[in-house]
């Protein structure tokens, strides 16, 4: 971005040349987030980017390459196919499937060394087989659960597994992890039982000679709030993109003086202004109508398929010349809607309006003003996590 001194950052105008709407992933502040998160941990202390669903929309190859050099030692994904394309992107680091796939993912965690989480024996069986028929390790993390009631073997069955398993010669336990439920909150009952069911299991296995590997349980929540579940490593995700998991882990980074950037920007460029008559209505539906003179309608490509949701309709904001304006009418599929009300506070001069090439923020900075992942969500009702998600699936991607 650019910087004036009357005017403070100026969003550039990135637009690729076959439409006129992008995202803007700020490099920069990702290193800077990554390297601020590595630096609150121990330094024997390792940590897992997780970049998982094209690193919640900001782009995983890109991004992984930047969290590397920034501290990142290992990466975690959601599926096999999103590890596959790390791989083809180049990245050479140990990559962690989350979720143990089916066994018919079995070939490509052999051939591109991915690691899956691991759970069943059935699975772990086939798999330790192909790594043996590849003269490769099959390597895993033993993913436990200790209360989340979604994935993962039970405690008490832990054990016996790795007792069946202990004979294999191709595999070889790398980890072994949780998740927690709670880790948004502190002195949570839940959460501490947690802990104690897998700090318990982790003391059972080494008595028993099982070597655990790479222990982890905490992701940014648990990392920023519960130091004590920082074990050999974290699983560190939305604090990377500059994004903050809850509200007490805010406070928690501003009474340490701590700042985090957001990454992610989304902006778009006018295609189209009119000025319609009193009366006339916008966009499907004509939930909006013209109530009064000098109002300017500007059209802007971009719609809930890119993200944009049909839930912030007549409610989100947009950011033009520096200046917040209401976006109106229904949020149609490619397209939004936005009004200039050009005789009123806080708006556009009367002999300034807006033009058909003018730069419009819908999420990041204009000039002092700033729209948040955040001020999205809580008009769709969700988390910063799915508004940044969403707005990766089909824009185009401009990394600064």
């Amino acid at each position: 971005m650019e910087a004036t001194a009357d005017r403070g950052f100026v969003p550039k105008d990135l637009a690729p040349k076959d439409r006129w709407s992008w995202v803007e992933i700020d490099t920069h502040a990702l290193r800077r987030n990554v390297q601020t998160l590595k630096g609150l941990l121990p330094p024997e202390t390792k940590m897992l980017a997780v970049v998982k669903a094209d690193a919640y929309g900001h782009g995983a190859a890109e991004c992984a390459k930047v969290m590397k050099l920034a501290g990142a030692s290992m990466f975690g994904v959601a599926t096999v196919k999103e590890g596959v394309e790390l791989r083809e992107a180049g990245c050479i680091a140990p990559i962690l499937v989350l979720s143990q796939p089916p066994e018919t993912a079995i070939d490509d965690l052999v051939a591109y060394d991915l690691q899956p989480a691991l759970f069943e024996f059935e699975f772990a069986l086939a798999y330790g087989e192909a790594a043996a028929a590849a003269n490769k390790p099959g390597n895993y993390h033993l993913i436990i659960d200790t209360g989340m009631t979604r994935t993962g073997v039970l405690p008490e069955d832990v054990l016996e597994l790795l007792r069946q398993l202990d004979f294999h010669r191709g595999l070889v336990c790398q980890g072994t992890f949780t998740h927690f439920a709670t880790a948004d909150l502190m002195q949570d009952w839940d959460f501490e039982l947690q802990k104690k069911h897998f700090d318990d299991i982790i003391a059972e296995m080494r008595n028993a000679g099982f070597d655990p590997g790479v222990v982890h349980g905490a992701n940014t929540p648990a990392s920023i709030l519960h130091p004590e579940s920082h074990y050999d490593m974290v699983r560190v995700g939305i604090g990377m993109y500059g994004l903050h998991p809850c509200p007490i882990a805010k406070k928690k980074f501003d009474a340490l003086g701590v700042h985090l950037d957001p990454v992610m920007s989304v902006r778009a460029k006018i295609t189209r202004v009119a000025e319609p008559e009193v009366g006339s209505g916008v966009s499907y539906g004509l939930t909006y109508r013209i109530s009064r003179p000098n109002i300017q309608i500007a059209t802007i490509p971009i719609g809930y398929a890119d993200g944009y949701r049909r839930a912030f309709s007549n409610e989100a904001e947009v950011l033009a010349g520096g200046q917040r304006h209401r976006q109106v009418g229904a949020i149609c599929m490619d397209q939004a809607m936005f009004a200039v009300e050009v005789n009123q506070n806080r708006t556009y001069d009367p002999k300034n309006p807006v033009e058909v090439g003018d730069v419009v923020t819908l999420m990041g900075r204009d000039g002092y003003e700033h729209i948040t992942a955040d001020d999205l969500a809580r008009i769709a009702r969700t988390i910063n996590y799915e508004i940044t998600c969403d707005f990766g699936l089909r824009l185009n991607k401009i990394y600064i």
